[in-house]
């Protein structure tokens, strides 16, 4: 009897719940996206306070003890430390590789119908809380990000919505961890439509909504009301408006540094095949650049407050470079080596095994940048009517290269008015962050999330046409309702084919229906009621080649370049073999295409 009472409470629950999943299923699926997405927004807004409070244990548990940069070897080892347990959780446990959260999200979306593997939901979240809290040089926003979509991604394939609807989520997904790990629901909303969703509808809006608010609450309830960045910022001054002019363009060829040299030092770091051997050498001069330049440890967020507040970094006893702090020009040249290599200090972390982002180094040398810029205008005009403040510039920077880093200048500009409460601000950061754009549009079309994958032709989220295309499915286009004839059929055999067919167009195959070519009506036409001829001739007689093939499971995109190549209106589809299964119409194609758009764009 004890065992009877447990099977059959098993029993209901498993009927429960299978009720309660066939109610939902029931709902309209509009009115089921609205609630998900409140629902993806709070498992967002958990999953971010989660990262966060990770990231501040691991780190308060590691070097609360320390208290001595110089003579204190521990933080040349500390960062690869991190590196390595997180490449063997990759390696032995997740078995996946889950680097580069953002542009992961956007192959999800290119390639596998918006798909996200489950383990994305956690992976993320403990390795990069492990990378960053041993002082790997990497952000912790593009994990969350990619958490935040996998949970929207996995929620919707669950209950099985469609492609359109599982996009809207994964985009509520990643909005509200934008949302949740910087309180910031504008913010969120923003980075899905300019970053990952461009051809996202009005409509949805309401989703993304709905998610940045909901996850922008969890974060409070359980991080408290602070701001990200507390700052102090003095008001705004038209006559500082050509120093923001400047800044915008300091920035912009910063944010093409940035970039560049990212995509190169991924490029030559690849080469090194062997994990452990990449990790040995990332690990030891990552330990390195830490131990002479103590901002580049961590996430770096906690250096930035004095600037944020228009007082100095100081690192007394922390640094051998320390000194240089003490002399008021060698200040700037300090940290114009540290933003040179913080690009470097990120791309060994990740490198070597360790998992974070590119959003978080971005707003730290955005951020430095600034402060370079105005430390060099205040040395060389001081004393003048025409100095600047310092703090405004560190917030205003953080915005510049964000815009030019991730072509994302209405991100930038209400991330960090929301972040740091500075809407004072709003005249400047519009102006910097717009030529910071402007800027690095002039070098680079595409930002560091879409340059890689835009080269292999696989980026359809900036691309109405592409991501159209790429909805469309090659097995629901195929027309397999045409009459085969055999090559070496006689005219008469071939007239009864006709008569037996509504298609005015014949695929001619072999004894293996291997395609061979083709025979429109018009070709035989003349002679189909000639009975002299039906023996005499035969169907490869009045047969045509191909003007191109299509093969079995070829990308729509693929198709569409063949038909504009050939201007046909037909093409055979073949598998690799060339054995025929069917005919594709460029009419169909296009009927399929604006069924889709209408999907896409429904209201």
């Amino acid at each position: 009897m004890a065992f009877v009472i447990p099977f059959l409470f098993l029993i209901f629950e498993y009927f429960s719940m299978k009720k309660i999943y066939q109610y939902i299923t029931s709902i309209p699926e509009k009115n089921l996206l609205l609630v998900l997405s409140l629902v993806v927004g709070i498992a967002s807004g958990f999953a971010a306070v989660i990262l966060t409070t990770l990231v501040e244990q691991v780190k308060e548990l590691l070097t609360s003890h320390i208290n001595s940069w110089s003579g204190n070897l521990f933080y040349l080892v500390l960062p690869g430390v991190g590196m390595l347990i997180s490449l063997l959780l990759l390696k032995f446990v997740v078995k996946d590789r889950i680097g580069h959260g953002v542009t992961k999200v956007l192959v999800a979306v290119s390639k596998n119908e918006s798909r996200i593997k489950p383990h994305n939901m956690w992976s993320s979240i403990l390795t990069s809380s492990l990378t960053i809290g041993f002082g790997g040089s990497v952000g912790a926003e593009a994990p969350i990000v990619y958490t935040g979509a996998a949970i929207g991604s996995n929620v919707a394939r669950a209950l099985g919505m469609s492609y359109r609807s599982m996009t809207i989520l994964l985009g509520c997904g990643a909005a509200g961890a934008v949302a949740g790990i910087f309180k910031a629901p504008l913010a969120g909303v923003l980075f899905t439509l300019e970053i990952l969703l461009f051809n996202i509808s009005m409509t949805s809006m309401m989703p993304l909504l709905l998610s940045t608010v909901s996850a922008t609450v969890i974060s409070y309830i359980f991080l408290g009301n602070s701001l990200p960045f507390e700052c102090t910022i003095s008001t705004f001054r038209l006559v500082n408006i050509p120093f923001y002019i400047l800044l915008g363009i300091f920035c912009g060829f910063c944010s093409l540094y940035f970039l560049r040299t990212t995509i190169s030092l991924e490029d030559n770091l690849a080469k090194l095949k062997n994990p452990y051997v990449k990790w040995a050498l990332c690990a030891s001069v990552l330990g390195l650049l830490i131990y002479l330049f103590p901002p580049l440890f961590g996430e770096g967020y906690s250096d930035l407050h004095p600037l944020l507040n228009g007082g100095d970094i100081l690192y007394d006893g922390k640094s051998i470079l320390a000194g240089m702090l003490h002399h008021p020009w060698l200040v700037p040249v300090f940290f114009i080596l540290v933003l040179l290599l913080k690009v470097f200090s990120m791309t060994l972390t990740n490198a070597g095994g360790g998992v974070g982002g590119t959003f978080g180094p971005t707003l730290f040398v955005g951020a430095i940048a600034g402060f370079v810029l105005s430390r060099l205008i205040n040395l060389s005009l001081a004393g003048s009517e025409f100095m600047v403040p310092e703090q405004n510039f560190v917030l205003v920077g953080m915005a510049g290269l964000m815009a030019g880093v991730m072509q994302a200048p209405m991100t930038a500009i209400f991330l960090i008015a929301e972040i740091t409460g500075g809407y004072e601000l709003l005249i400047p950061l519009i102006i910097s962050a717009t030529i910071s754009f402007g800027t690095m549009r002039l070098f680079e079309k595409y930002s560091i999330y879409t340059k890689r994958i835009a080269h292999t032709g696989e980026l359809i989220t900036h691309d109405s046409d592409k991501a159209v295309l790429t909805l469309l499915k090659m097995s629901d286009l195929v027309e397999t309702n045409f009459a085969p004839v055999a090559i070496d059929a006689p005219l008469g055999e071939f007239v009864q084919v006709i008569s037996g067919s509504n298609r005015n167009i014949f695929p001619v195959v072999d004894s293996k229906n291997h395609f061979q070519g083709y025979v429109s009506l018009e070709d035989v036409r003349q002679d189909m009621f000639r009975t002299e001829l039906y023996d005499r001739q035969h169907v490869f007689n009045y047969m045509h080649s191909a003007p191109e093939y299509v093969f079995d499971g070829e990308s729509m995109e693929s198709v569409m370049h063949k038909f504009e190549k050939t201007d046909a209106w037909n093409l055979p589809v073949v598998t690799a073999d060339r054995t025929y299964i069917g005919f594709v119409s460029k009419s169909k194609i296009f009927s399929a295409y604006r069924d889709e758009l209408r999907e896409l764009s429904q209201d």
